[in-house]
């Protein structure tokens, strides 16, 4: 069970995670789905860069957890405004408030993203294994 030291501590964070864990609304731009060997898009598991949280995309859908104790901070969904952007809604668990991120797709490995208050935070694909 979290204290409310640790969750204090965690709330700017998770805030911010919690906006960037989401789904496509279909197969990520240039493909069909995604693969093992060759993700597409968004779908799978992203971490953020301090190993925190983990947001899983998932079929227009995505949930953040807690990679210490696998509660859900947040859910949500997105949609690709273009092939690079993605637009996400996120409900935080823990402050019961939707807000919007945007994300972009740097890479197949690192999303560079903003939420609408303007904190930004950059999300690492989760390696097989890991």
């Amino acid at each position: 069970m979290p204290n409310a030291r640790t969750l204090l501590s965690a709330t700017p964070l998770v805030a911010l995670l919690a906006l960037a864990g989401c789904q496509a609304t279909g197969p990520g731009p240039g493909g069909s789905g995604t693969t093992a060997s060759r993700p597409s898009g968004v779908e799978g598991e992203w971490l953020s860069t301090d190993g925190v949280a983990m947001s899983r995309f998932t079929g227009g859908s995505f949930e953040t957890l807690a990679v210490d104790t696998g509660n859900k901070l947040a859910t949500g969904s997105y949609r690709y405004a273009d092939q690079r952007t993605i637009e996400i809604s996120v409900t935080s668990i823990i402050r019961q408030t939707t807000s919007s991120v945007n994300c972009a797709l740097v890479t197949m490995q690192q999303l560079n993203c903003t939420s609408s208050a303007g904190q930004q935070f950059v999300l690492v694909r989760k390696q097989a294994g890991a």
